[in-house]
């Protein structure tokens, strides 16, 4: 499997290496970066480092090599600003030892302004510069992607409400092609593991970083694997494991895909997400001005918006169709392969990760997700 290292490790290298530029250390061309829970370390090339600003803040320069040819991130140029401040002991409320600032390029969340970054990404960079930071001091980062919002652009970022630039999302050190066939194969080993422990017959194959974090946050109480884009493969990898349920968890703009029949769901693979909307419009009677007005946009969610202004009732209707296509095209993309009863639900969420939609068979499971 063709791999390299996330883009939290690439920031926490150019962090490392500003941060003992401005203490006093002297350059190298490698930090070695701890990996949060892992007796390891990565070593991450850095490009350059140098005192800035009168001295007061030094610049580190990596650039990120995830190793995916695909991959957004791949020769992403990071800068990295450092600077001390001095701890008051007049003030009773302790800040953050570290605070991370989302600099030019790096995406912010539009409702808060807060920067997006993971959970992963921050024990990294605590991880790796805590040691380094002086006794009476906190650490102001801020972290800058030049190229940064001009690549956000070519992501669905907006759909998920962080604009300005690229979050930084990582979950682990390690990056793998999610069109690669290793990667289905890999997923087809963790189901196989899963069968093994005390497994109630009962999956939910979540669709991408958001759906995973989503399941997570509301606390799901089923098994869960994370599968990338060879999701009709899966599916029928868990009806040959005789697995009795498979809950399929996505944003509405990956699902849809499987509604119109393309179960392997990378853009560079095929998209056709408006075409199937607008034959689903066309199955609901909506006006000739609206599908018209539907073939010329260029997102699902921009699509829902115009639908959803147009009349509230039809979008639900439409959409509560779209979760009963994906269903019944999986369950149909399944039988081709294996003749099975296995079970497939869908439940759907939106740009603000407010579950929305299921389908006849997820209408079952949805309140494991609320």
């Amino acid at each position: 499997m063709k791999k390299g290292f996330s883009l939290p490790l690439w920031v926490a290298g150019a962090s490392r290496s500003a941060l003992k530029k401005l203490v006093g250390f002297p350059f190298e061309n490698y930090e070695l970066i701890k990996i949060p829970n892992e007796k390891k370390e990565i070593k991450i090339e850095i490009h350059s480092v140098g005192l800035i600003q009168g001295d007061s803040h030094a610049l580190g320069i990596s650039f990120a090599k995830s190793g995916l040819d695909l991959d957004i991130t791949q020769n992403l140029e990071i800068w990295t600003i450092a600077s001390l401040e001095k701890i008051s002991f007049n003030n009773l409320v302790q800040r953050n030892p570290i605070n991370i600032i989302a600099g030019s390029g790096v995406g912010i969340k539009e409702n808060t302004s807060e920067i997006c970054i993971s959970h992963f990404a921050k024990e990294v960079l605590y991880d790796n510069l805590l040691d380094i930071i002086p006794e009476g001091f906190n650490l102001n980062l801020e972290i800058i992607f030049p190229n940064g919002e001009f690549l956000a652009e070519r992501t669905s970022n907006k759909s998920f409400g962080i604009v300005d630039g690229l979050s930084i999302i990582g979950t682990s050190a390690e990056t793998y092609s999610s069109a690669s066939p290793d990667q289905l194969e890999e997923a087809k080993t963790d189901l196989a593991k899963l069968i093994k422990n005390d497994f109630q017959g009962k999956v939910v194959f979540v669709i991408g970083e958001n759906g995973l974090n989503l399941s997570k946050t509301c606390n799901v109480k089923l098994p869960i694997i994370k599968v990338g884009n060879w999701i009709g493969p899966l599916i029928v990898d868990a009806a040959i494991k005789k697995v009795k349920t498979v809950i399929l968890f996505g944003y509405h703009g990956k699902l849809i895909k499987l509604a119109g029949g393309i179960f392997h769901t990378h853009n560079h693979i095929a998209d056709g997400r408006i075409e199937i909307l607008i034959y689903l419009a066309v199955q609901e009677n909506l006006p000739p001005e609206i599908i018209v007005k539907l073939s010329t946009l260029n997102t699902l969610e921009d699509a829902l918006l115009v639908i959803e202004r147009f009349n509230q009732y039809k979008a639900e209707k439409l959409f509560q169709n779209l979760s009963n296509t994906i269903e019944m095209r999986s369950f149909a993309y399944v039988n081709r392969y294996v003749k099975t009863d296995m079970e497939i639900a869908a439940i759907l969420f939106d740009r603000k990760r407010k579950i929305r939609w299921s389908g006849t068979n997820g209408n079952d499971y949805i309140s494991y997700f609320q």
